[in-house]
């Protein structure tokens, strides 16, 4: 039986849109769970409240997207301002939850592919919670990053399962090259600054996305990373806001070019080689 183009369009628009409200409804989430994890509240158990006032929010004040707007970004009980983070967070993970359905490279067949993609979305929530939290408080918690290292290596097993005839050793450069490539990079910045340049959750987070990614998307997302950073901080310097002694946290840029290599990287890689003539 052919399934009509109209009927594969219609499910793509309603996977779409599932994914947007997901995404979303998980951006509010790792908000939630940044502020949670610093302050060392349950995770589980404690309501949402406040951060001024600590009234309990209700379910007008945590409806994605819609509540930061509406309350014009304060508290509907003290009216202090709770900041843009929240609704940049609900709108980000929704835009790349959907982003990344419509540009996933690896397909959705075999098992794999699909387990991958389910695993991605994953990464992205944690991701924007060490995002909310390094922006924050200039720091990786290891709760977040060492559990990711661990699912990595599993990411790793799948992606090269996806290749035709590979093995074990496939598995071993995969992951290992892609880690010793960027988080040695991240490494000596580390050790050669003494911890000033970058801190020692960037090299974690470095293990996670070289044993992901493999060597060449790795440093990808390092390049990109460096490149956006760039942009960020010159103005900022070039305006007085920054001064050369202020630290600024480097992690949502390498997760930012992470999420470009492993939804873009190829495609990325192919360009240049054309490019250059290759």
């Amino acid at each position: 039986m052919l399934i009509k183009p109209a009927s594969i369009m219609l499910m793509m628009i309603e996977i779409i849109l599932l994914l947007g409200v997901l995404g979303a409804a998980f951006g509010s989430f790792a908000s939630a769970m940044a502020w949670r994890i610093h302050t060392k509240r349950k995770l589980a158990n404690d309501r949402s409240e406040c951060e001024h006032c600590h009234h309990k929010l209700g379910v007008l004040d945590l409806i994605p997207i819609f509540s930061w707007p509406l309350l014009r970004g304060t508290c509907r009980y003290c009216k202090k301002p709770i900041g843009w983070l929240p609704f940049a967070a609900e709108v980000l993970v929704a835009a790349t939850f959907v982003l990344s359905y419509l540009y996933w490279p690896l397909g959705f067949v075999p098992w794999q592919a699909t387990t991958l993609f389910i695993l991605w979305l994953g990464y992205i929530v944690v991701l924007a919670i060490l995002v909310i939290y390094d922006a924050r408080w200039m720091l990786l918690p290891d709760k977040l990053v060492l559990p990711l290292i661990v699912v990595a290596f599993i990411d790793a097993a799948l992606r090269v399962g996806l290749q035709s005839g590979a093995g074990v050793l496939d598995y071993i450069l995969h992951a290992g090259l892609g880690m010793l490539a960027l988080a040695g990079i991240y490494w000596s910045l580390y050790a050669a600054s003494k911890g000033k340049w970058i801190g020692f959750g960037d090299v974690k987070l470095a293990v996670f996305i070289g044993v992901v990614l493999g060597w060449q998307l790795a440093l990808m997302a390092f390049m990109l990373a460096n490149i956006l950073s760039f942009f960020v901080v010159l103005p900022g310097l070039a305006a007085g806001r920054l001064r050369p002694s202020s630290r600024v946290p480097f992690g949502p840029f390498l997760i930012t070019g992470f999420i470009i290599a492993g939804l873009w990287g190829d495609q990325l890689i192919r360009w240049y080689l054309d490019y250059i003539g290759l």
